[in-house]
């Protein structure tokens, strides 16, 4: 089994940004790009962190993915809005899309917009946090166009992408709620880790190409192909098929068909539901219910005494403190960001330095 390097966090994000800077990315792009590459990471979430910049290298070769892309408006209803992201990378276009949906629920109390052929996202929860901090809600539902990867409840194909469920709630004095979540078993990018650092996947979460039960992640990335399997059976089934539709189909977006596949581009279709509480006229009352209500929960007896009963969102916040001054990488992870410093230094004539020379 490989082991962890670690990685110093701030002079990673700095070498993201340089990466992204001379791969042709504006400032802003890069800085947006790296802050939420690095942002995944620190909040535990390596499967959608500095392991995805080879992925989205692959893709920029391929003129699939296109920088320094401005968001188009198709439809405006002032509260319904429709956007193309013109296959621009997604930690631009769901930036755009936030700053236009936070400005707009200002506005109206609601707003309701659809984001369409973006690049990949990255951890959705992000975006979530982006209306947060403007103490607005969000509801996202979230579609992959990519290599289909989750078979359906009673299948042994794959038909669909790992489709998040995304919910943030600001509150006044306390943490925010967080749910963020694949409607599969795991993310695709947590059996990515588990193959590069050559271990097991967890129980429970993958078949390989016969239906049958493993824990080994090859069957995800090696001939013959397995699938996950989704969350909760049939329940994660039924999520996973609203995110395709009204995530995506609702509003225009694709769903991941053969047709439809532009391999290596990684795209998303994301419906986000951005409103303000405050509108409700109960907000006292939000803030004491929520706050008796999780201590009513957090009263449970435990079955690990020294294991805490955590509401969404506390996962996360514990990753950045642990993670403030590195981030802990597997080796295979890391071979895989040298490979884009060198595809970037010959696509662009660069002498970026490898992500290697940062190890501690």
């Amino acid at each position: 089994m490989n082991s962890d390097v670690q990685l110093p966090t701030e002079e990673t994000r700095h070498w993201l940004f340089n990466l992204w800077k001379t791969a042709g990315s504006s400032e802003h792009e890069a800085r947006l790009t790296a802050d939420h590459l690095v942002g995944a990471n620190l909040a535990g979430h390596d499967s959608h962190g500095v392991g995805m910049v080879m992925p989205y290298v692959r893709s920029l070769q391929a003129n699939e993915l296109q920088l320094n892309q401005k968001l188009s408006i198709i439809t405006d209803t002032d509260t319904l809005l429709v956007v193309d992201g013109n296959r621009g990378i997604g930690q631009s276009m769901a930036f755009q899309t936030m700053n236009l949906a936070i400005e707009r629920a200002k506005k109206n109390g609601v707003v309701i917009v659809g984001l369409k052929n973006t690049h990949h996202l990255g951890r959705v929860g992000h975006w979530a946090e982006q209306a947060i901090a403007a103490n607005l809600a969000s509801i996202h539902f979230t579609n992959v166009v990519s290599r289909p990867l989750v078979a359906p409840h009673g299948g042994r194909q794959s038909r669909f992408g790992t489709n998040p469920l995304t919910i943030g709630l600001p509150r006044r004095d306390a943490p925010p709620i967080l749910l963020d979540f694949a409607t599969s078993a795991i993310a695709v990018g947590k059996v990515r880790v588990a193959y590069n650092r050559k271990g097991p996947a967890p129980a429970g979460t993958l078949i390989d190409h016969d239906g049958n039960a493993t824990t080994n992640p090859t069957v995800m990335f090696e001939e013959p192909l397995g699938a996950l399997l989704t969350a909760a059976g049939h329940k994660g089934y039924a999520l996973a098929m609203v995110c395709d539709l009204l995530g995506s189909a609702l509003f225009g977006g694709v769903t991941p068909q053969p047709s439809r596949l532009r391999i290596p581009g990684l795209y998303n279709n994301m419906l986000a539901i951005v409103f303000d509480p405050a509108r409700f006229g109960a907000g006292e009352h939000f803030e004491q219910e929520t706050r008796a209500f999780i201590d009513y929960v957090q009263s449970a007896k435990r079955v690990d005494a020294d294991a805490p009963i955590e509401v969404p969102g506390d996962a996360e916040r514990r990753f950045r403190v642990q993670r403030a001054q590195s981030l802990p990488v597997d080796t295979g992870t890391l071979k895989t960001m040298d490979d884009a410093a060198r595809a970037i230094n010959t696509l662009r004539g660069a002498t970026l330095p490898l992500a290697s020379s940062l190890v501690r």
